[in-house]
């Protein structure tokens, strides 16, 4: 893992980058080579009458990254917080695929079952990997019971499926609960 640490308005001081380095540590133990990247921000944020420090954290994992931004008076503390929320969201998202291989393995024959692999809200479509591995485009409008900013890569979906002018599409789509 690859592991960034920035200050910004404040000097990095000994005791915050060995808790950083700790608490790495913690997360290798748990997601081995699931966080690809890591940046750790501590800034001093002058401006606030209360919250004297912001620490953000950006993790890189396959397909996706994770943001978490805690402000406070202590940064060690807010380091520990920090990582705490990481590693919860590490272990959702290590969940969630789990889950989404596991219906996937349980699909049967791959007709109208599938996950969303791209999502692009601005132009209104997104793309499934069907469980056959078939690309399936769908538009915005075939969704059922979801909005498309809400729709993310990984969640399992049941389709219809049509013939388009570039191939397979959907012709409705719902989120599999």
């Amino acid at each position: 893992m690859e592991l960034k640490i920035e200050a910004r308005n404040v000097e990095l001081k000994k005791g915050w980058q060995m808790k950083i380095e700790e608490e790495k540590e913690k997360l290798l133990r748990h997601h081995a080579g699931f966080v690809l990247h890591l940046r750790v921000a501590i800034e001093a944020t002058t401006h606030h009458k209360q919250d004297n420090y912001e620490v953000k954290i950006v993790a890189s994992v396959p397909n996706d990254t994770v943001v978490v931004s805690k402000k406070g008076d202590v940064v060690r503390a807010l380091l520990v917080e920090a990582f705490d929320v990481l590693a919860l969201k590490l272990k959702e998202i290590t969940r969630k695929k789990r889950k989404l291989k596991k219906n996937l393995e349980q699909g049967g024959d791959g007709d109208g079952k599938g996950v969303v692999h791209l999502v692009v809200p601005s132009e209104s479509y997104g793309f499934i990997t069907s469980v056959d591995q078939r690309e399936i485009y769908f538009h915005e409008n075939a969704l059922k019971n979801v909005a498309i900013s809400s729709l993310t890569e990984g969640d399992l979906v049941i389709f219809g499926e049509s013939r388009g002018d570039k191939g397979p599409q959907a012709a409705w789509v719902r989120v599999a609960k």
